[in-house]
């Protein structure tokens, strides 16, 4: 169970944080970066649900409660000592969700024939935003994975790639499912 009843420790004013596990890292360290891009992406999430409700307010506050998971999940890198607890994973059936809900919203939206530009509603736009900070903690996710001693779970991987898929056609969905889309013109201004 978290428990905060201090805000401020002081225990970062050298410039340093601590991870789940207790070892402190740098605030610029590659980790420390993409779980506080998780973090961005979800209060990007927050401003979204301003905008939004039934079904898809409902799917956005399911996914706001998801990435603090996977910010824990990537706080916690995988240690060859066993931890005192469990540590909080993005798993299979998160995924599975996103793809179901995905799926869902996607239904009565007709087919593109043009990139979509960002905006038409205010919950567009700003599902918009939302996606495009995943997709950086997504590149940011795969970098710290490919670094020497670095594990991401490929769960946490996948979660990311995902959210960015269902960030996407949630946009159209605020757009009257795609009726008030603002679609690109290549070469419109030349």
């Amino acid at each position: 169970m978290v428990k905060l009843n201090k805000i401020y420790t002081r225990t970062g004013d050298n410039g340093t944080t601590a991870l789940a596990d207790g070892q402190r890292r740098s605030k610029a360290d590659l980790r420390v970066d993409t779980y506080g891009t998780v973090d961005e992406a979800n209060a990007c999430i927050g401003l979204v649900r301003l905008h939004t409700t039934g079904a898809l307010d409902r799917m956005l506050g399911a996914i706001q409660n998801d990435l603090f998971d996977l910010g824990a999940d990537l706080a916690t890198p995988p240690s060859p000592e066993p931890l005192p607890y469990e540590p909080l994973r993005i798993v299979a059936s998160q995924v599975e969700r996103l793809e179901r809900d995905i799926d869902a919203l996607n239904a009565p939206i007709p087919p593109l024939k043009s990139f979509v530009l960002p905006g038409g509603s205010a919950a567009s736009a700003a599902l918009h935003l939302a996606r495009t900070v995943c997709r950086r903690a997504e590149r940011l996710a795969v970098s710290l994975a490919a670094q020497e001693n670095e594990i991401v779970s490929p769960e946490a991987l996948r979660y990311l790639n995902r959210l960015s898929d269902f960030l996407f056609v949630a946009s159209r969905t605020a757009n009257g499912d795609g009726a008030d889309d603002v679609l690109w013109v290549p070469g419109a201004n030349r």
